[in-house]
């Protein structure tokens, strides 16, 4: 025979679904607020049905006192059986069915009592508040038991005191009618408790279709799954709600963006202000893989929207890309600007030659040194009005690649700029872009020309890009720094219309502008003003002494002068 199996151990806990665990939970929520509001109605309703038995007693006691009947009959007769003071407080106790009304003078002494042989006798509780003038409301033990009481002070014509009056219900009325509360209001508490689980139940299939009847463990996993996905992901993802506020960010998304977790609950607009971006994020812009530029860095964002109303964009950072992209644009220029160098170094070389063979010395010694020349007057042009190494090596780059593409690229006499820059790299950026595209607009037409001209004022730095292209239309100049917005055909890596854009944000960041207009005999003219391109002076700290003269300021040799030596 083969071997029982082991018989399966009953294992109790909740239910594994989450439409059983929500069930159960608010069925027992249900439960135990409606046994918790039963016991805090109890609890005060028997402290409320006593406060009212007593205001009761107490409002019967002041009807007896205000009966002149009463006060004149304990002053003009004597408390007996059948006095005109026990027939009185006997007709007002049947009318009002209390459980006794007791009506003493001064002393104490009963003048009516519902037991005949207790009238003449002292009272068995301590009348002495009522006969001060006090009223009186309490619980207490007397010669008729337990009762709800009110005792006040009985005044004659004169306004004076001359007895009290007491008044009791019984006890045992007001507990019967708590105790004939309570199956009412059971049957209240379990009516409650079956439309508060109806209720529970109707939340509970909502619930299941929503999470499609996972348990809460594969809800958690899930969870954790996505927070792992989300910010281990090198996109960056932001979640937008119906009403447009950010609701995620992932961890790429606040880096792209510069932005933390004070954005979540906010618009785009007001988190990240007006721009592209913005737009991009806010579905005012459409399409797929869109440029934006977000502070220095360049980005392709895609929008889709979710079928709660809200949608999710992607952020993907292209600024290596298209780094690399101007850096490709820039070695084929310098590739097309070499080939043509060549050419005519190539000729250069054969005209030497041909002089060498003509035995005409002189003039070749005169030939070389006009082609050397022509660079070094160049290059020294340059380095003379312009002090920052990076800017000056960038210039006469330009200026190699501008002649070999047929442009006169030209310094400004009014240039003037020494070392010393904040950022040098930016304004390389800045200057570099603006050349490019005044080469790119004047190329291929007659004596083209661009010119360039950096000055200071003060700690500011003034830059104008001249050319002689056709220019910018009045009506486009407001959208030549938006970013994607180009004249020109897109390059085979990608998109054109970041290099204004760029230079227009690093203007701004610096608390600048740039702006564009005609320049003098056509064209376009870029300026861009940098307020804070130069540091602080230094203060003075060796005070001038009164009467001498100031040093001369030592020479600092140029890089053309060093070249000379």
């Amino acid at each position: 025979m083969s071997p029982r199996p082991p018989a399966r151990r009953l294992r109790l806990g909740l239910p594994r679904r989450a439409f059983s665990q929500v069930l159960l939970m608010q069925v027992t929520i249900a439960a135990g607020v409606a046994v918790l509001a039963t016991g805090l109605f109890l609890a005060p309703l028997s402290k409320q049905l006593d406060h009212e038995a007593m205001r009761r007693a107490l409002a019967i006691a002041q009807t007896t006192a205000q009966d002149p009947q009463i006060a004149e009959g304990v002053l003009t007769t004597e408390p007996t059986t059948n006095g005109p003071v026990q027939r009185e407080a006997e007709r007002i106790r049947r009318a009002t069915r209390a459980e006794y009304i007791v009506v003493m003078d001064r002393r104490g002494v009963r003048w009516s009592h519902t037991t005949p042989s207790e009238i003449g006798a002292h009272v068995s509780t301590d009348p002495r508040e009522a006969l001060a003038g006090r009223q009186v409301m309490e619980i207490d033990d007397g010669t008729l038991g337990r009762s709800a009481r009110g005792k006040v002070p009985l005044y004659d014509a004169g306004h004076r005191i001359v007895g009290a009056v007491s008044v009791g219900i019984a006890y045992d009325s007001v507990r019967a009618r708590l105790i004939s509360a309570i199956p009412g209001l059971f049957a209240y508490a379990g009516g409650a408790l079956a439309v508060g689980a109806l209720a529970a139940w109707v939340i509970s299939r909502r619930v299941q279709r929503q999470t499609r009847d996972l348990a809460f463990s594969d809800i958690s996993a899930l969870l954790a799954e996505r927070e792992a996905m989300l910010h281990g992901i090198r996109e960056g993802v932001v979640a937008l709600d119906r009403g447009g506020r950010v609701r995620l960010l992932n961890d790429e998304a606040r880096r792209l963006l510069g932005i933390g977790d004070e954005a979540v609950g906010r618009t785009p607009d007001e988190a990240l202000g007006e721009g592209r971006t913005t737009d991009v994020l806010t579905g005012r812009v459409t399409g797929t893989d869109l440029l934006t530029v977000r502070g220095q860095r360049v980005l392709v964002a895609n929008r889709m929207p979710t079928g709660d109303g809200g949608a999710v964009a992607t952020l993907r950072d292209r600024t290596e890309l298209e780094q690399l992209g101007r850096e490709l644009d820039s070695t084929r220029g310098l590739i097309d600007a070499l080939r043509a160098q060549d050419h005519e170094h190539a000729n250069r070389m054969h005209t030497l030659l041909g002089l060498l063979e003509l035995d005409m010395y002189d003039d070749a010694v005169e030939f070389v040194g006009e082609v050397v020349g022509d660079h070094r007057v160049t290059a020294e042009q340059i380095t003379e009005k312009i002090q920052d190494p990076l800017l000056a090596a960038l210039l006469v780059g330009k200026a190699t690649v501008a002649a070999e593409r047929g442009v006169a690229l030209w310094v400004s006499e009014r240039t003037r700029l020494p070392n010393g820059l904040v950022d040098p790299r930016g304004l390389v950026t800045v200057v570099g872009n603006l050349v490019d595209n005044a080469l790119d607009a004047v190329a291929g037409t007659l004596h083209a020309r661009v010119e360039v001209e950096l000055r200071t004022e003060g700690r500011a730095v003034v830059l104008r890009v001249r050319d002689t292209g056709p220019g910018i239309p009045a009506d486009q100049r407001e959208l030549i720094f938006t970013e994607g917005w180009s004249t020109k055909e897109p390059p085979a890596h990608g998109k054109r219309g970041l290099g204004l854009s760029l230079v227009h944000r690093l203007a701004e960041r610096q608390g600048g502008r740039a702006t564009v207009g005609t320049a003098d005999g056509g064209g376009a003219e870029f300026t861009v003003v940098l307020p804070e391109a130069l540091p602080e002076p230094e203060p003075d700290l060796e005070p001038a002494l009164t009467g001498s003269a100031a040093p001369a300021p030592e020479h600092t040799p140029t890089a053309a002068e060093e070249e000379t030596r």
